[in-house]
């Protein structure tokens, strides 16, 4: 889609990208799970098991040094419908000098802010403050309407008064934000009962005037549907936008939680419904994949993600002794 084109993208050409999107994520979960638990990696490990359709379907409507993305910790897949080459991915975890953050972070504080691609910030909520800031900056610059800033939050960061403030002021200002609220049902290890008493985290986005978009965080075609609309509505200039979907995260918080807390009922029910397997299904019954497509993308990128890792980890570490920290760190505008 051209820059400033407000007409609906093709869904099946975004359906295709999204599922690779979802493929290459897991794939590069599975190993850098494996990374972990083996003691190659320093640091937290945080996987996106179960969130992957919900962050491939939202980051493949977007354009990269077009429109803005706050990926959050689950969100491998937005990154990589986004456009970040996984080897970026390795070489977070691996710490290579290499990589965007220079070997200084160590797991998913990564990004390209020039490009529009912002590095989530450990402070629940205030992601959504600095992405109203870029659209405001495009706002000042003449840009808009036409790109769009897309910011993906949990059901915990929703109670933040980070949040609630950022989220407030992208109202008034009618800001192009499409703001993704992925209730995974716990905030750590709390479940959505002791969070908060609303009957669904849609009640609030209505609250703050959002238009309200809710969705099954499982359902592929769904998600597809509801964030072309959502993403179109916002590039419209038809005010900030509320997509919410559920799902489950099928893992710890981090790989140093076990989640014996998520009853295994629920555990077993969300099985069923997997990313990988669901998105597969729906694109076969649409006409749009074949079974051999299938494998051969889950052995390509199963490569992909293997000679990344092995790359990342031939490559030199930061030097603290050697570098110059106010040129790698600051830079002017």
């Amino acid at each position: 889609m051209a820059h400033g084109d407000t007409t609906l993208p093709d869904l099946q050409a975004s359906a295709l990208k999204a599922y690779q999107a979802i493929l290459l994520a897991r794939a590069f979960d599975t190993k850098i799970s494996s990374l972990y638990k083996a003691g190659k990696i320093t640091g937290g490990v945080y996987l996106g098991r179960g969130h992957e359709a919900i962050a491939a379907c939202g980051g493949v409507f977007l354009t990269a040094g077009y429109d803005v993305i706050a990926p959050f910790i689950r969100e491998q897949a937005a990154r990589v419908a986004w456009g970040e080459p996984i080897i970026e991915a390795a070489r977070a975890y691996l710490g290579s000098a290499l990589g965007y953050m220079k070997g200084r972070d160590g797991n998913v504080h990564r990004g390209l802010p020039a490009e529009g691609y912002m590095a989530p910030i450990s402070h629940l909520g205030s992601s959504v403050a600095f992405v109203n800031g870029c659209l405001f900056a495009k706002r000042l610059d003449g840009k808009l309407p036409g790109p769009v800033g897309m910011v993906f939050c949990g059901d915990g960061t929703t109670s933040t008064g980070a949040f609630h403030e950022a989220t407030n002021m992208a109202k008034v200002e009618q800001l192009p934000l499409v703001l993704v609220v992925t209730n995974n049902q716990f905030a750590y290890s709390t479940p959505n009962v002791r969070e908060f008493g609303a009957a669904s985290l849609a009640d609030r986005g209505r609250g703050y005037g959002f238009a309200v978009h809710e969705v099954d965080g499982t359902d592929f075609m769904a998600l597809l549907e509801t964030f072309r609309k959502a993403v179109g509505a916002a590039r419209n200039g038809e005010g900030p936008q509320w997509v919410l979907a559920k799902t489950l995260r099928m893992c710890g918080h981090g790989e140093h939680d076990d989640a014996s807390y998520i009853p295994k009922e629920l555990k077993e029910e969300y099985e069923k419904k997997d990313p990988v397997s669901v998105a597969e299904r729906q694109l076969l019954e649409a006409g749009w994949l074949a079974p051999e497509e299938a494998a051969d993308l889950k052995r390509q990128y199963a490569d992909e993600v293997q000679l990344a890792v092995a790359t990342a980890q031939r490559e030199p570490e930061p030097d603290p002794f050697r570098e110059d920290w106010n040129a790698t760190v600051w830079r002017p505008y």
